[in-house]
């Protein structure tokens, strides 16, 4: 922040230098401008320069809508004087992922009598805090809250139920298996549901799903338009949310139109064919995700028929995703209102090429596209190939796609895959791993890569410049980090076809000037890494990036080139790095020191090896930095030191600093994991492809 604030005042010389003043732009321009300012820094800075822009930064188009959701440096203080300042004018309040605020700020909450829509996920929030803040909020019409341990019910008030009734927008995150405050919610058309319940306590109970005595289970979906159900891993997770679609089993809302259940793995329910009948006749349905147990083609094409979808998820279906394609093609009335794909997963074969090249045809309004976890492997010399059938889809701005279909195929016979070498004894035959049918896997040979990069995969970048996002990761990869469970000790082995996608290839991203966010993972064709510093140089807005294991394994071959590369990422805001055997040393972490506008960092190393001076230093040089997770190699004794000691000399100056220093392949990871805030955890710690995942304007 003091960096910017520098910058700032420069900028400001330098306009008093040319006779330029600040108060000669119009109202129009500057309240544009203030528009990207945070909401602490325009109350308690910017409106103390002058008269004029005290006014203009009290104007109702900054002070009606609030949001200090990621303003990680606003302390309680600061939120405090914006609360006291801004009370009467804010209508919207936006403080998701607010995990370092202290409960007594959350309470100054109920002087903004006028709020209608107030979002507190991630904040410290208890049944009777919340019971006063709704009472005091006559007018709110949206919420969004965490439900924790201990939330009781029957400690809201009379007057705290009369708000919530009214209540049409609901988001609860559920830790605790309880229906939270749906039961008061009379009047909802908007539902969000996030469960993140652990199946074992700390202490290694059993969680029961089985609602409190005397609670209410009386959910009111009549007005239902949007239901929303995310599951984090676990049978309680699945057990509540059965919980909540029983009202489903009885009669589906007239009016629903968003259906979506993310759940990682196979669900079951017992009224879901009933379910999805009664929701054909139904609705006029925008967005669909749902589990692959529960629907079948014949289904599927019931439900679209005469429909008119704007987004469809239906990733992990292996199998399914032709069938998808094809019922989008049969039976949507007009397919060319469909702006979100998500078929990550789902296809058990190669991509079909003529099926896609149909879709595209059909759907040219296309802006996010998800088709990772899957293989396609292209006739080598062919005029079809599914990067030039995807470069047609101009409205194109997020895609995720599996390393092999960016590939021209093996040019040669020296390129194909080798087999495994024979065994010495027919006695070892037993011990020898079969490879999976049908998939060559790939060993890195620095001579087979060739400067000339991937023909087809140029062509889709050239027929998609505008591309924000992009997501190239290996059609087998999986990331050492848990969830529940421990660390993942091995690799799976790359794709053949994968291996063809190198240094050159990536050095072709450079030319999408508009990228914000970069995924590359399980890229063995990555050898030396020069193509990252292309990317950097040339892609100025990039603000996310993930690498994971690239090149060979056991050798972190592009380190050099990254080093080059990071001075370079002057917007990075999120880095996240997984790779075996990394060496966190001090040239690295000076390299991200020039990283100025870095906010989070995760490192994930199996037997990986820190400098923690090194680390210090770091942080001591990048201010704005508040999360710092590492993963890697090392004692937990030197763990816990390092991060004890970033904490104590950091954390009074940073509010919201998250560190987290621990042995990746620890025993008790998964019960640190617990300790990890949502916000981070979900945004950067956790791997996974974020691609067309949710709806559009799920949320405010």
């Amino acid at each position: 922040m003091d960096n910017q604030n520098t910058e700032e005042r420069f900028s400001l010389d330098c306009m008093e230098q040319s006779g330029i003043s600040i108060s000669g732009f119009s109202d129009e321009i500057l309240l544009n401008i203030l528009k990207h300012v945070p909401s602490h820094d325009l109350v308690l800075s910017v409106g103390r320069v002058c008269r004029k822009l005290k006014t203009l930064s009290l104007d109702k188009s900054l002070t009606n809508h609030v949001t200090l959701s990621k303003e990680y440096l606003a302390s309680d203080d600061a939120v405090k004087q914006v609360v006291k300042e801004l009370a009467s004018e804010i209508q919207s309040l936006s403080m998701s992922g607010c995990y370092w605020l202290s409960g007594n700020t959350i309470d100054q909450l109920i002087r903004c009598k006028g709020l209608v829509k107030l979002d507190l996920t991630g904040c410290r929030l208890t049944s009777v805090r919340l019971s006063k803040i709704l009472s005091s909020l006559r007018a709110l019409r949206s919420l969004a809250i965490d439900i924790n341990p201990g939330f009781d019910s029957n400690q809201l008030s009379t007057e705290s139920k009369a708000t919530l009734s009214q209540v049409s927008e609901l988001k609860q995150t559920l830790y605790t298996p309880s229906y939270g405050v749906v039961p008061c919610c009379t009047s909802l058309e908007r539902l969000l549901l996030y469960f993140e319940i652990y199946n074992v306590t700390r202490e290694g109970a059993t969680v029961c799903c089985q609602l409190m005595v005397g609670q209410s289970s009386i959910l009111h979906y009549q007005r239902l338009q949007v239901f929303y159900a995310r599951l984090a891993p676990g049978d309680v997770n699945q057990t509540l949310m059965n919980l909540y679609l029983a009202v489903f089993s009885v009669r589906v809302p007239e009016h629903l139109r968003v259906f979506v259940i993310s759940v990682p793995g196979n669900s079951s329910w017992h009224a879901a064919k009933s379910f999805l009948e009664g929701m054909a006749i139904n609705g006029a349905l925008e967005a669909l995700q749902l589990p692959r147990t529960w629907v079948d083609r014949s289904a599927l094409q019931h439900i679209l028929k005469h429909r008119v979808p704007v987004h469809l998820n239906f990733s992990r279906c292996p199998s399914f995703g032709n069938q998808v394609i094809h019922s989008v093609l049969d039976s949507v009335k007009d397919p060319r209102h469909l702006v979100n794909l998500n078929l990550s997963g789902s296809f058990q074969e190669d991509i079909d090429c003529h099926v896609m090249e149909a879709l595209v045809s059909a759907c040219p309004n296309l802006k996010r596209l998800n088709l990772s976890a899957a293989h396609y492997h292209g006739t080598p010399g062919s005029d079809e190939h599914l990067c030039a059938v995807l470069g047609k889809l101009k409205s194109l701005r997020s895609l995720a796609l599996p390393v092999c279909a960016a590939s021209d195929g093996m040019k040669n016979a020296d390129q194909a895959p080798r087999d495994e070498p024979a065994l010495s004894s027919s006695l070892l035959l037993g011990l020898k791993r079969s490879a999976r049918v049908g998939v060559q896997t790939y060993r890195a040979d620095p001579e087979q890569r060739d400067s000339e990069s991937s023909h087809s995969f140029r062509a889709l970048l050239e027929g998609n410049p505008f591309l924000e996002e992009l997501e190239l990761m290996g059609s087998n990869f999986s990331s050492a980090m848990p969830r529940n469970e421990l660390a993942n000790r091995k690799e799976q082995a790359a794709c053949g076809w994968a291996g063809q996608i190198g240094d050159s290839e990536v050095a072709e991203l450079g030319g999408l000037a508009f990228l914000r966010r970069l995924t590359l993972a399980q890229l063995p064709g990555v050898l030396k890494g020069t193509g990252l510093l292309q990317v950097a140089m040339r892609c100025r807005d990039l603000q996310v990036l993930s690498l994971a294991n690239l090149g060979t394994l056991k050798n972190m071959t592009y380190m050099p080139a990254l080093i080059d590369a990071l001075p370079h990422c002057k917007q990075l805001k999120d880095l996240r790095l997984e790779q075996p055997y990394l060496n966190a040393n001090t040239r690295f972490f000076q390299a991200l020191s020039q990283c100025h506008a870095l906010r989070r960092v995760c490192i994930v190393s199996r037997n990986g090896t820190f400098q923690s001076d090194a680390v210090m230093s770091f942080m001591d040089s990048c201010l704005d930095v508040v999360m710092c997770h590492m993963f890697m190699g090392g004692t937990l004794v030197v763990c816990r030191s390092l991060q004890k000691a970033l904490q104590d000399r950091f954390a009074p100056q940073r509010p919201a600093l998250n560190v987290v220093i621990y042995p990746l392949l620890h025993e008790d990871l998964a019960l640190l994991i617990r300790d990890i805030p949502l916000l981070h955890l979900d945004e950067i710690t956790l791997f996974k492809s974020r691609v067309a995942e949710d709806p559009p304007r799920l949320w405010w």
